[in-house]
């Protein structure tokens, strides 16, 4: 089946939406979106298993609620994609938003380039199988991983440039931030703590970094060794002593 072309060249983002959804409710399996400048919500609450390819730079929350779906975009990307997504795939030829990957609850949100302020704030994961990755090529700035309760939050630091963000994993009662290099404690928000990255640490995450390299034409060797921080939550109930008085 040949792919379905939508141009959305001066499109709103209602129309440019209610036009993707007829293409897959007729069975289209690939969808190219090209001149995509700013619009909104592009593939919010699809299922199934097509590929959408944009062109562009979609709007805010990109894939928000999507379940199944793999969206590939050929640019730079507003705040909050994969915001609440369930299951399917964000792929993205450049750099995010703040809030990437927002209360994300299964998928994965692959960024090349680097990413804005509080990605993956309220990541987390439940039942079988629903358990969110956001993987940066590059940088993140602050409070990444605020609030996480679950899932998978890896920064490659590619550039080579030293992790500078700070209130890293601020209330973060789950999940695993892994950042290559090394952290400062005073970097930590609230709640978080270093511990050490091992070898069992490095198999779980290999096969997320090694998708992750194929789909951006990476060398994945370079990433696979224990050169990273990890960081976890302190105790599952962060802020407790703020709220309960004895």
């Amino acid at each position: 089946m040949e792919p379905v072309r939508i141009d959305a060249k001066g499109l709103h983002y209602t129309p440019l939406n209610q036009q993707i959804r007829k293409a897959v409710s007729e069975g289209a399996t690939d969808i190219i979106v090209d001149n995509v400048l700013g619009q909104r919500f592009i593939a919010d609450g699809l299922k199934g298993e097509v590929t959408i390819r944009i062109n562009g730079v979609p709007g805010g929350d990109l894939g928000m609620f999507m379940n199944g779906p793999t969206c590939i975009v050929k640019g730079n990307c507003d705040h909050a994609p994969g915001n609440t997504m369930d299951s399917g795939k964000l792929v993205i030829h450049g750099s995010a938003g703040d809030a990437v990957a927002h209360s994300m609850r299964g998928g994965k949100v692959f960024v090349r380039d680097d990413i804005g302020y509080r990605g993956g704030i309220h990541m987390k994961e439940y039942g079988e199988g629903h358990k969110p990755i956001l993987i940066i090529g590059d940088n993140a700035c602050s409070f990444l991983g605020e609030y996480i309760a679950g899932g998978v939050i890896i920064a490659l630091g590619r550039s080579g440039k030293v992790f500078g963000g700070r209130g890293v994993g601020s209330g973060i009662h789950g999940g695993e931030i892994i950042l290559r290099g090394e952290l400062k404690e005073r970097q930590l928000g609230v709640g978080a703590k270093i511990t050490e990255f091992t070898e069992e640490d490095l198999e779980k995450i290999r096969p997320y970094i090694e998708e992750f390299c194929e789909y951006f034409g990476i060398d994945p060797e370079k990433y696979l060794d224990t050169k990273y921080t990890k960081i976890v939550a302190a105790s599952s109930r962060p802020f407790a002593g703020k709220y309960v008085w004895e």
